[in-house]
């Protein structure tokens, strides 16, 4: 059909018209949308609202996202991927180099091609040292078994002449690596820290050759700071070392050592006016001959002495002993608060704590052997008004006591991890049974635990 300006209408468009119009169509749209300089390219045929186009713009536009919300993305990515994404363009590795992103670091060091942790690459802890040491507030350094990594992280302490740390920590992951590096070397690169860190309010330096000269140093520069001090396993540091912190640093409220150094004379001390008010002891029972019997004990009124100056505090003890290690132990009130027993412990000495221990809050036990501790579990119960946790493994409970334990406990239980295998079904109630029972006491429900099959 001629229409009357000589163009021809066709009632039925062919394939290749209608492909012409909508290329048409496409590169219209895309001529306003190239305007943006914030909008590259778009998809072919694809013509957008403008909450689409607003969205594909913020979606493009990553190089201009605000320093502070780049920065709180990179404080969740691994070191490894921060890096890379620091080269990705100017603005993000401006905030590479943003101080606070350097105030926490861990330095993972190993040697061993077998570790489980990828070590920290010289060149950046280098980096580190020359650009960001005086950022740096909390630091830890987590090595392999290899007496090279430990070395390595005694020179990297050694370089931190400019920092203000606030935090330290030094953690063997295998074996206390740290022992095997020499004295003089691990301690004259832990001073630096010391005395040029103002501000130290905790340090873990467990299983490390820290002497007390090193302490006296520490106390000089950072008494005023000092809230948290873990040193376990430091054979060169006596009573001495440890009433030097306590009689200067008097904000000191958590501390850590072992039992060997612990004495009547120490707790009285601690107990004394002038003395700290301490909320956590930790105190870590070891053989330091694996296999000897005999451990010195500690007398009633030194705890009682403890307790009046501090009231409040929880006192924490780690048992790691043999069988016949425990004789020393738990004859008398004791006013341990949370106990951990990691190798098998006897009924007798479990007996004990129900007597003897009012004021405990938490109690695991590994290990106890085929001897059913029912009488034991129903006095700890009764008597220990305060406890709201217990967890048990490799012992054995019958049914019927363990429901007993739970009634009398009642609500106040607000952890109970409890394996399967430690449930002794009886004539009252089968495994089927008890979490019915205990889920009604605790007023929530309740399963015990099962081994994983791998």
């Amino acid at each position: 059909m001629l229409l009357s300006d000589g163009n021809i209408k066709r009632s039925n468009p062919t394939l290749a018209d209608t492909f012409r119009m909508k290329r048409n169509n496409f590169f219209a749209v895309n001529t306003v949308i190239r305007s943006s300089p914030a909008v590259k390219q778009l998809r072919l045929g694809f013509s957008p609202s403008l909450e689409q186009t607003h969205m594909y713009t913020v979606l493009q536009d990553w190089g201009n996202l605000p320093h502070h919300v780049v920065l709180r993305i990179f404080q969740y990515l691994p070191l490894i991927d921060r890096a890379r994404a620091s080269s990705v363009c100017r603005r993000w590795n401006e905030v590479f180099h943003i101080p606070d992103l350097w105030r926490k670091f861990e330095f993972e060091l190993s040697q061993s091609a077998t570790s489980y942790f990828k070590s920290t690459h010289p060149d950046l802890i280098q980096q580190i040292i020359k650009k960001h040491a005086a950022h740096l507030q909390y630091v830890s350094f987590k090595v392999d078994s290899s007496t090279e990594s430990a070395e390595t992280a005694c020179s990297i302490l050694s370089q931190l002449v400019n920092c203000s740390l606030q935090t330290l920590g030094l953690i063997s992951t295998a074996k206390p690596s740290f022992m095997n590096v020499s004295k003089s070397h691990f301690v004259s690169a832990l001073t630096v820290v010391f005395i040029n860190s103002k501000s130290l309010s905790s340090i873990k330096i467990e299983d490390t050759p820290v002497d007390d000269p090193s302490l006296k140093i520490l106390v000089a520069n950072n008494s005023d700071t000092l809230r948290l001090l873990k040193m376990s396993s430091c054979p060169h540091v006596s009573s001495d070392g440890i009433l030097c912190v306590a009689d200067q640093c008097q904000g000191l409220r958590e501390l850590a050592l072992n039992y060997y150094i612990l004495s009547d004379e120490l707790l009285l001390a601690l107990s004394s006016e002038t003395h700290v008010n301490l909320e956590h002891l930790r105190i870590d029972v070891v053989s330091e001959n694996p296999g000897q019997v005999e451990f010195h004990s500690i007398k009633k009124h030194s705890w009682d002495a403890l307790i009046k100056h501090s009231p409040g505090v929880n006192v924490v003890m780690y048992f790691f002993l043999y069988e016949e290690e425990f004789e020393t132990f738990f004859k008398e009130e004791n006013p341990v608060t949370h106990l951990y027993f990691g190798r098998s412990v006897s009924k007798a000495v479990l007996g004990r704590i129900g007597h003897n221990c009012p004021r405990l809050i938490e109690l695991v036990v590994c290990a106890n052997g085929l001897q059913p501790l029912d009488s034991e579990l129903i006095c700890i119960a009764e008597h220990c008004k305060n406890l709201t946790a217990l967890g048990l493994s490799e012992c054995e409970v019958s049914c019927s006591a363990f429901i007993e334990f739970v009634k009398i406990c009642g609500r106040r239980l607000t952890q109970l991890s409890i394996m399967e295998e430690v449930l002794i079904p009886d004539d009252s109630y089968s495994l089927e049974e008890i979490h019915t029972e205990v889920s009604k006491y605790l007023g929530r429900v309740w399963f015990p635990d099962v081994m994983p099959v791998w």
